[in-house]
């Protein structure tokens, strides 16, 4: 006869739990799974059926309270460990966008804002498209399996232990931040150096021609432009991108 006892409870729950915040803290940061549109009862449910696929391949956890402050540490190194992961796929969208930010403000949409519900945040729509065309990149490359697959793998890495894990590196962290800003700057390079010119063949038309009203030819000119040279400049952004994204797949891995 099965008898379940309270300590074979705990330990059920210990299984379980531990192993499930490590995939939704991952699950809560990274690009696409943490979409607006996938409702909190479909990321749970598939955080729970990848947790029921994983736990035969774990080693017993340790036989600890899950009240106590051993099991409070490890649920929150199984937290840091899972935001890393999603963290170092998530650089890469916020580098395209701060790469559309730039453009955008550059060829005069800085007055075009709008709030997107996704980041929370102000964006403009040259910023969004490019965020839609990386997303686009990153499905294609199956970027939302191999996230999956490194969140699996990183419970040999890192396993369930009350000791802190030495491998999480939060200089190196950091640094990944610091990649943003390189990044989308240098992205938006070439865009901004094209827009820098027609800027200045229009500041000289103002003083070639001082009767003529800049503000009314100004920005339609540089909208215009800008569309245009962001359509010149665009297939060169796909090379960029795929390498940021092969990169950042590397950095999961740690």
């Amino acid at each position: 006869m099965l008898s379940i006892n309270s300590a074979a409870l705990q330990s059920w729950v210990v299984l379980l739990l531990w192993p499930m915040t490590r995939i939704l803290a991952m699950m809560a940061v990274a690009p696409i799974l943490n979409h607006r549109a996938l409702t909190a009862r479909v990321k749970i449910s598939l955080a729970l059926l990848i947790t029921i696929v994983v736990i035969p391949t774990l080693p017993p956890p340790p036989p600890l309270d899950i009240f106590s402050w051993q099991g409070l540490l490890i649920l929150i190194q199984q937290t840091l460990i899972g935001f890393a992961i999603g963290f170092s796929m998530r650089i890469v969208f916020a580098a395209v966008e701060l790469t559309g930010q730039v453009i955008g403000m550059t060829m005069g949409l800085g007055f075009a804002m709008f709030y997107d519900p996704q980041t929370q945040g102000q964006t403009n729509a040259l910023g969004q498209f490019l965020v839609l065309l990386a997303s686009l990149i990153f499905l294609s490359l199956d970027g939302h399996l191999i996230m999956i697959s490194a969140v699996v793998e990183s419970f040999a890495t890192f396993p369930l232990s009350t000791e802190w894990q030495g491998g999480l590196d939060f200089m190196k962290m950091a640094g990944w931040g610091g990649k943003i800003f390189s990044a989308g700057l240098m992205m938006a390079l070439p865009a901004v150096a094209a827009l820098l010119i027609t800027n200045m063949a229009l500041g000289i038309l103002t003083r070639a021609a001082p009767q003529l009203n800049l503000f009314g030819i100004g920005f339609p000119v540089t909208i215009f432009m800008g569309f245009i040279i962001t359509a010149l400049v665009l297939p060169g952004l796909l090379q960029p991108m795929l390498q940021l994204i092969q990169e950042n797949i590397a950095n999961m891995y740690f």
